[in-house]
């Protein structure tokens, strides 16, 4: 058996648990951040729970690196996985590998490329607004001057920062929350443009000609009658 192989039959194997620990991380975070009046035991199982989903990203992560046998060459062709090991915010995001696994093992996925690009982006965008708007307001909360004290600011400055509009009611003053909002920024461009070209792709293809989707009719050349 080839590293070919035996990296397929690992991601296989591997997929929902690591999908199934995202979600775990995702809830254990929030439960942390929100949970203000739970006890310390509450806030100690949740950093417990986040410590464990990060080490269960880290062996994973070995592992693959290791059946690889492709060395720094292995962290430029999973970036996402390096990505997902080093920051903790965006372990979410594995999530949508997960689906696009699950579209890909029956054959053929039901969606066509230009409406899963919107899907995958549409997915990528709410898990990311929430677990930033959730390290957010876990910097900002009881700092002086700070404008997101709520949850609910925290999400407000997250849709708007992720979508581009940036009204500037509510943003962001530790450096730490303003890193964030950096991160923020590059992810929310680089989503929007995904969308926009790919529903761009999709109008076209919907509203093209008959005439330029399938070519020439038989009757219509120009040797004459």
């Amino acid at each position: 058996m080839d590293d070919d192989d035996r990296m397929l039959r690992w991601e296989h194997r591997t997929e929902l648990p690591l999908a199934l620990a995202s979600l775990l991380f995702l809830a254990s975070y929030a439960v942390h951040v929100l949970g203000q009046g739970l006890s310390h035991f509450w806030h100690a199982l949740c950093l417990a729970v986040t410590g464990a989903t990060w080490a269960l990203f880290i062996a994973d992560y070995l592992v693959r690196w290791r059946i690889s046998g492709q060395r720094l060459g292995f962290v430029h062709r999973h970036l996402l996985d390096t990505m997902v090991v080093i920051l903790p915010l965006l372990r979410p995001l594995r999530v949508v590998k997960t689906y696009d696994a699950v579209q890909h093992r029956h054959g053929q996925p039901r969606l066509p490329l230009p409406l899963r690009v919107m899907a995958y982006a549409s997915m990528s965008s709410v898990l990311l607004g929430f677990s930033s708007a959730l390290a957010v307001l876990q910097q900002e909360r009881g700092v002086p001057d700070a404008t997101i004290r709520t949850f609910g600011d925290s999400v407000w400055w997250a849709a708007a920062t992720l979508s581009t509009v940036g009204y500037g009611d509510v943003a962001p003053v530790t450096p730490l929350g303003r890193t964030i909002a950096v991160g923020m920024m590059a992810c929310g461009l680089a989503l929007l443009g995904a969308v926009t070209g790919s529903f761009s792709s999709w109008l076209l293809q919907v509203f093209a000609r008959p005439e330029e989707t399938e070519g020439p009719r038989s009757g219509d050349r120009s040797g004459g009658p």
